[in-house]
């Protein structure tokens, strides 16, 4: 038992700095931006530019883990994630902490989906929910203890502490990678994919570059709407391109398969939409609240606490409702929450906020555990590191797009009211419209069948009759 749950510990190590390095610099966002000298929706930047790296990088990773081995990528990412944390703590001009945090995703993007593709090979699909409770249920702590750490350094100390806290948590993750990961190597025939690589990697980073600086911030607009324009035409290359080889780097044909389709197309506009949390929740609690960083912190951090407490009972709920149902549900229930959660005010009392936040917290677990079992569930073994791979880098590419998209409609709600910093209205509009972009994900859950995923779920029901 104890060989059997050491692999999971060690990979939601990973999981955990990760997770706590993300909600940390949320909640210590207005502070940095002061102290850089810079507007607090600027920092958006250093938000989406670890995210970006993630998209562009991920894609690699289960060719690197194949090609080098297992535990040499997955302690060098170890390895470059802290020291990318270091590079961000000491940063002084936004260009600069942009650029440390982009590098800290390049380590990023090579532990978790190592780790998770290492996981998925070990077990058989009737144990894929319970493994990846096993890998989640840790690394939701660094989100519960994130938030309110962020909070107290940043309140009581400096915000440059809360990157060098990766440190010792990195040097252990790293001594038990080196100890207990066997450097098993993959299939060594297949070729880098290079030019994939290259299309897919400028698509994506100039893409994304051109959303997250069309508020004016480091670029002029014409340049911003240029990079997307641009960025778009790689990826269109890529398309043409991915269609002509054997073996892409980015396998498009997984989307042929209808639960891996719904799972990702669905998700993403979950991830679209939960993605802007992280940047308007610390943001209203502060900026339209007037809450100190530690008390925002406190909030925030029911998010995580919910989530975490969800895991405990997801695969019962999903053995019982099956995918589908659940998918609908959990969709539907969250962009409500967040709705409500945009009608807030100061005057709303912070037990009211926790529940919220709480039980907001919990239908995201579900939504996200159930996004990844049904995109899994019809993935063979062959398949399995391109769809890793692919699941991975489509997850953090929606999540940098949720803070773009929340970004923009602040700035937006801001220009219309002809307000300079955002108040209590433009975070209403904000989260309303975060609420409803969730909501587009019904169109893909709808598609499913009561029994798609059940060998994963376990669901017992009667199959739906073929039309």
């Amino acid at each position: 038992m104890r060989k059997s749950l050491l692999l999971p510990l060690i990979i939601a190590c990973a999981l955990f700095m990760e997770g706590m390095d993300s909600s940390v610099i949320a909640t210590s966002l207005p502070a940095i931006a002061l102290d850089l000298h810079e507007n607090p929706i600027a920092l958006k930047l250093a938000l989406t530019s670890y995210l970006v790296s993630l998209a562009v990088f991920i894609p690699i990773s289960g060719w690197c883990a194949d090609r080098f081995g297992s535990r040499l990528v997955f302690s060098s990412a170890i390895g470059v994630f802290v020291l990318g944390s270091i590079l961000c703590a000491l940063s002084s001009t936004l260009v600069g902490f942009v650029a440390a945090r982009f590098f800290q995703g390049l380590g990023g993007a090579m532990m978790v989906p190592v780790g998770r593709l290492v996981l998925l090979r070990a077990v058989p699909k009737s144990d894929m929910l319970r493994a990846l409770t096993y890998v989640t249920i840790p690394a939701l702590m660094g989100p519960v203890f994130g938030p309110p750490l962020g909070g107290f350094i940043t309140t009581f100390f400096h915000w440059r502490w809360i990157f060098l806290i990766n440190v010792p948590i990195g040097v252990i993750g790293l001594i038990m990678v080196l100890r207990h990961v066997p450097n098993l190597y993959g299939d060594k025939k297949t070729a880098f994919d290079g030019i994939g690589f290259a299309l897919s990697g400028l698509g994506l980073s100039i893409m994304m570059l051109g959303l997250t600086t069309l508020g004016g911030h480091m670029l002029s607009t014409e340049v911003a709407l240029s990079c997307l324009v641009v960025g778009l035409a790689f990826l269109l290359a890529y398309y043409f391109y991915a269609r002509r080889i054997e073996h892409p780097l980015l396998n498009l044909g997984l989307y042929r398969i209808k639960s891996f389709r719904a799972g990702v197309l669905g998700g993403s506009f979950l991830r679209i939409s939960s993605g802007t949390i992280p940047f308007l929740l610390p943001l209203m609690l502060q900026l339209g609240f007037h809450l100190n960083p530690l008390e925002s912190g406190l909030l925030t951090c029911a998010t995580a606490a919910g989530a975490m407490f969800m895991k405990t009972l997801t695969q019962i709920i999903l053995r019982t409702l099956n995918f589908r149902r659940v998918l609908l549900l959990s969709s539907v229930m969250s962009a409500a929450l967040m709705v409500v959660i945009g009608l807030l005010t100061p005057l709303t009392p912070h037990l009211v906020i926790l529940v919220l936040l709480t039980v907001g917290g919990c239908f995201r677990s579900l939504q996200y555990t159930a996004v990844n079992g049904i995109s899994y569930s019809d993935i063979s073994h062959a398949q399995m590191s391109h769809a890793t791979s692919m699941v991975a880098m489509v997850q953090q590419l929606s999540q940098g797009l949720g803070v773009t998209f929340g970004a923009a409609v602040l700035q937006i709600a801001m220009a219309i009211n002809g307000e300079e910093a955002p108040g209590i209205s433009e975070f209403h509009g904000a989260f309303v419209g975060a609420g409803l972009i969730g909501l587009v994900s019904l169109i893909f859950f709808a598609k499913l069948h009561n029994t798609d995923g059940a060998e994963v779920s376990g669901y017992r029901g009667k199959r739906k009759p073929v039309a």
